[in-house]
């Protein structure tokens, strides 16, 4: 294992408001100084090569979860906090906490809603509420891409894909943004407990939904969850809770996040911006590299469950705890060559690990393709000449990268 200088060590600070602002000095920093680090802090090591990340998500000796094959004590971890309780309920069932067999069952299930086809088959959908969106977003003239655009937007589609009433929108996202705020390295507790209360909030809200499909099926995503039966398996209701909560979380924090991150990368480039708006580079080629340079999701953790999993060269024990560096990994000069750390819209290499890898590979990767490909192609053709009103700040988080406002006018 390669030496890491203490100075830099110290400036890896996820709580740091600088360091949250732009995290890829200090990232790309720790990769070239090493593959993998021990850090105190979070009592992880920390991946931050793309090859080393890549192997990692797929190795089937480490997983999400631990507690299927071992208990806390085992793992010489405390039990959950009992005040959080209700935030580990909503997470019992979810895709991303869970491993096979469970994961497999649940995830064989889900996955028929996102094939290549049904995903195809909302476009005209997605592409009449992006040019509605946008055109309300025109005639205020000055507008926020994330509030005004992207949120409703992107809500909109995964309530029409499960089948969630519009109406409920804001409590959604109200609940959303508390719950992600648990998945920092450092969470203070007041954000623990709003989370948990959001989760709280979204179960109860997740089960009256589920129950009023039942009296009145509509055939849309969580309708057929309740109905699906596979080889005579059916969902419970709380494997069907955390389900939809997971989906609707995900389905529209990292497309959002995607889509303003990435407006700010193009508007910042305006070379690369005029690429997209005189047709030298297609939108689906573009949103790759959307996801790669600057995306929303940063951190991914994984545990290791059987002896002999070593990465770079490192030991890593049955029951220590790995976090890969997303950020780091998607600009590594290994992969992606000597300009990785240059924003090339025609750049089209699908070989970041945004969506992650492996088993945990994003279900709803087809689906933020899509989405964020039509909101490309609509905005550069409604509005070519774009422009930044102020500079946009990001949330003060790490794991989960976005920003707070994204204001632009078109010109």
């Amino acid at each position: 294992m390669a030496t890491v200088d203490p100075g830099l060590l110290r400036r890896f600070d996820t709580t740091d408001p600088e360091f949250q602002q732009d995290p890829y000095p200090v990232l790309d920093a720790l990769r070239e100084a090493a593959p993998i680090f021990w850090y105190e802090p979070s009592h992880q090591w920390m991946v931050t090569r793309h090859a080393e990340v890549h192997a990692a998500l797929r190795d089937r000796r480490m997983g999400r979860a631990y507690t299927h094959r071992y208990t806390h004590e085992q793992f010489g971890r405390a039990a959950p906090d009992a005040r959080w309780a209700d935030f580990w309920e909503h997470e019992r069932w979810s895709l991303l906490s869970l491993e096979p067999p469970d994961h497999t069952r649940i995830r064989s299930l889900i996955a028929r809603a996102f094939t290549p086809g049904s995903v195809t088959a909302l476009r005209p959908d997605m592409e009449g509420l992006a040019a509605d969106r946008l055109a309300a977003c025109r005639s205020r003239g000055t507008f926020d891409l994330i509030s005004d655009y992207a949120q409703p937007y992107s809500v909109a589609v995964i309530c029409a894909l499960l089948g969630v009433p519009t109406a409920d929108t804001q409590h959604l996202l109200d609940w959303s943004h508390a719950i992600v705020r648990m998945y920092e390295l450092v969470t203070p507790e007041a954000q623990k407990a709003a989370a948990t209360a959001a989760a709280r909030d979204f179960m109860a809200y997740t089960r009256d939904l589920i129950e009023a499909k039942r009296r009145r099926p509509d055939g849309l995503l969580v309708s057929r969850l309740v109905q699906v039966e596979e080889e005579g398996d059916r969902l419970t209701t709380d494997e069907i809770v955390c389900t939809v909560i997971v989906l609707l979380n995900a389905g529209h924090e990292a497309t959002v996040n995607t889509l303003g991150n990435g407006t700010r990368a193009l508007l910042g480039h305006p070379d690369q911006w005029r690429r997209l708006v005189d047709d030298s580079v297609a939108p689906a080629v573009a949103v790759e590299e959307m996801v790669r340079w600057d995306g929303p999701l940063q951190l991914f953790e994984r545990w290791v469950l059987d002896d002999g999993v070593e990465i770079a060269g490192q030991p890593i024990a049955v029951g220590e705890e790995i976090a890969m560096l997303f950020g780091a990994a998607n600009r590594d000069p290994r992969r992606f060559g000597s300009n990785a750390g240059a924003f090339d819209v025609g750049r089209g290499d699908a070989g970041h690990v945004g969506f992650g890898g492996g088993i945990h590979f994003c279900v709803g990767a087809p689906l933020a393709r899509l989405e964020l490909e039509v909101s490309l192609r609509t905005l550069v053709a409604g509005m070519p000449r774009l422009e930044l009103v102020e500079e946009p700040r990001y949330h003060d988080a790490f794991a989960i990268h976005g920003l707070r406002r994204l204001l632009v006018r078109p010109t």
